[in-house]
């Protein structure tokens, strides 16, 4: 908190917010505003809820304070930024991106929204450090409900690796030391993508889809991923591992078509790679499209492809651990106010566990996951609140509020119903 504390001007919504990290680290088992200003000790939840709503401070900048303190654990020359999407499933149509689309959360087309995030994976640990709301063509193309959802006008489309070009672009220019992307196909299938990772010289390892065309012969002759490997022979395969996994080192076989690609500039000064990797048990393949500016080695794009997963697991212990998925916003701001507080309770337990890695107490111990650094953190630091009368405060609190929404919800319904 002491990183962005600077951020409110006021001593209130400081407050509020510190209450809000510390709710979010808490061990609740919702993690929405009520739930939050009950942890806090509020009597209602009118801090909280116009900390997210009403409040005087800016979510990007504390975002810019965030992102710098993380490349100030993690940083690192070739630190890897890994982009990825993840889905909340909602109901209505009110809330700000919701629409009927794919979100791999349920792994089907649902009336959801989708957040765009950049993560960071450095020296020792890894975290998201940006975050975009994703607005369909059916949102920006309707301006009065971008209005009521408080969009911004300036706001307008952008697809999914636009998006997560900017928070790039936008890392980059903060002075964030970074070395290589890694994307799954949604993004390594734009070819814009890879064409603005190369203007800023950034290596790339970008899986892509088992139809993507491969340009060889300088682009002369295009052939699929898969027809590719299939005519590969047994000897251009190397088996190598793609990092630590809980289980132990994750083995791959890997075939590296080394200086192909080539449909992209030529005076680019780097050099385009096809990365396929198999599966040891099933035979499932991955394809990557790779670049770098410099000539590289199989062992550091084989590194990169095994930290993407990094962004999978910071979604898992952002949802799991801090309720990232849990918010109950619908406006713009309030989605990027919860967002980014939740992404600094995300941060508290990444640099807590790197640093605990470092002084490890016990070689006997595994180190510390964020999972268990919390655990501690509520055993040792956080108090919850106890007292019976403010638990049945509270209890009396939803209760009255809810019999309210249900008179409103069952007035409007009968009005609707005795209308001509």
């Amino acid at each position: 908190m002491g990183c962005f504390a600077g951020r409110f001007g006021r001593l209130e919504p400081r407050r509020a917010a510190g209450q809000f990290v510390t709710g979010l680290l808490a061990d609740l088992e919702v993690k929405t505003c009520w739930q939050l200003a009950e942890q806090a000790g509020h009597g209602r939840p009118d801090a909280m809820q116009r900390l997210l709503y009403r409040a005087v401070w800016d979510a990007d900048a504390v975002r810019d304070d965030l992102r710098q303190l993380i490349a100030g654990r993690f940083g690192a020359p070739d630190a890897v930024l890994a982009v990825d999407e993840t889905g909340d499933l909602k109901k209505g149509v009110h809330t700000v991106g919701v629409q009927r689309q794919y979100t791999g959360t349920a792994g089907r087309i649902e009336n959801s929204q989708v957040g765009v995030f950049l993560g960071y994976a450095g020296v020792d640990g890894h975290t998201l450090i940006d975050r975009r709301v994703y607005l369909p063509a059916s949102w920006t193309d309707d301006r009065d409900r971008c209005q009521a959802a408080g969009v911004p006008d300036e706001v307008e489309f952008a697809t999914k690796s636009e998006l997560a070009a900017q928070m790039i672009t936008a890392a980059l220019d903060a002075g964030v030391p970074a070395g290589w992307v890694a994307a799954d196909e949604a993004y390594g299938n734009s070819s814009a993508f890879r064409a603005h990772l190369r203007e800023h010289q950034l290596g790339y390892v970008l899986e892509v889809s088992r139809s993507h065309l491969v340009p060889l012969d300088g682009g002369k002759t295009r052939i699929r991923a898969d027809q590719i490997a299939a005519d590969l022979p047994a000897s251009a395969w190397q088996r190598r591992s793609a990092g630590a996994g809980s289980k132990g080192p994750r083995f791959y076989d890997w075939a590296w078509l080394d200086d192909v690609c080539t449909d992209a500039d030529p005076d680019d000064g780097g050099r385009h790679s096809l990365l396929i990797r198999r599966n040891t048990s099933t035979g499932e393949l991955a394809f990557y499209r790779c670049w770098t500016p410099r000539p590289a080695t199989l062992a550091q794009l084989v590194r990169v492809a095994g930290i993407r997963w990094s962004i999978e697991e910071s979604f898992q212990a952002a949802k799991s651990q801090v309720g990232l998925d849990q918010h109950q916003v619908r406006r713009w701001d309030s989605w990027h106010r919860f967002t980014t507080l939740a992404l600094a309770a995300l941060a508290v337990l990444a640099i807590c566990a790197a640093d605990a890695a470092e002084n490890p107490a016990d070689t006997g111990l595994i180190k510390l996951t964020v999972n268990e650094v919390r655990r501690l953190i509520n055993a040792c630091i956080i108090r919850p609140i106890s007292g019976i009368a403010h638990r049945l405060h509270w209890s009396g609190w939803r209760r009255r509020h809810q019999a309210r929404a249900r008179r409103a919800h069952y007035t409007r319904r009968l009005n609707l119903e005795l209308q001509p």
